[in-house]
């Protein structure tokens, strides 16, 4: 048996039956209004019968898949997320018994004489009843859409995030430059250049004759 279950907790059908509990309700508790109001349509209220006990059934296939459901995600919610999964399962349990109860009490009108004078009363019962199923429908899909409850969003493991590292500073590497070619080129030897002054004429020579303009004999 527990490999059976075990199989069947891998396919996680809470989402389906809990989509064939709500149709199968809420058409079930519509046809019974339509069949009160038109007497002559007794398939209506054939069909509502049908309904109600198929939805009860779904119900309960609803309660223990959510059971399931529950325990695998219940140690990953925060604390908001486990508040509203209470919400949702303590109003889920209740609701169980009173559909079980109301399609018991529809075969009893149906097939028992007297409880038929109590169909008024039922409807009533009934409408409330698909009406908490809706809100409890509700609550279900804040605890998917709004909080990742039973989807691979909740249950991934949180990504680092990268943040950029800054490389350590290296050393320059060491370029070996010779010391003659780091030394300062020393201008070259400066020319010497014209002078606008002029220089002394140089006196001629000692013992020079300085020539005479009177003839010798």
């Amino acid at each position: 048996m527990n490999p059976i279950i075990n199989l069947l907790q891998q396919w996680k059908l809470h989402p389906v039956a809990d989509h064939f509990t709500i149709a199968l309700l809420m058409v079930g508790v519509l046809m019974d209004l339509l069949g009160s109001t038109m007497a002559r349509f007794r398939w209506m209220r054939y069909m509502a019968l049908t309904l109600m006990i198929f939805g009860a059934i779904s119900a309960a296939i609803s309660w223990e898949t959510g059971g399931w459901e529950a325990h695998k995600v219940h140690d990953l919610l925060n604390v908001d997320t486990k508040a509203l999964l209470h919400h949702h399962a303590e109003l889920g349990d209740w609701l169980l018994w009173v559909f079980l109860a109301l399609a018991t009490w529809r075969v009893l009108i149906e097939y028992v004489g007297f409880f038929s004078l109590w169909r008024g009363i039922y409807l009533i019962a009934a409408i409330i009843a698909v009406i908490l199923l809706g809100y409890q429908g509700y609550m279900g899909g804040q605890l998917v859409y709004g909080h990742g409850v039973g989807t691979a969003l909740l249950t991934a493991s949180p990504t680092a995030t990268l943040s950029p590292v800054q490389a350590a500073p290296t050393s320059l590497p060491t370029v070996y430059v010779p010391a003659s070619a780091t030394a300062t080129p020393s201008a070259p030897g400066a020319e010497a250049s014209p002078s606008a002054i002029p220089s002394e004429t140089p006196s001629p020579a000692a013992g020079a004759a300085t020539p005479s303009a009177t003839p010798t004999a």
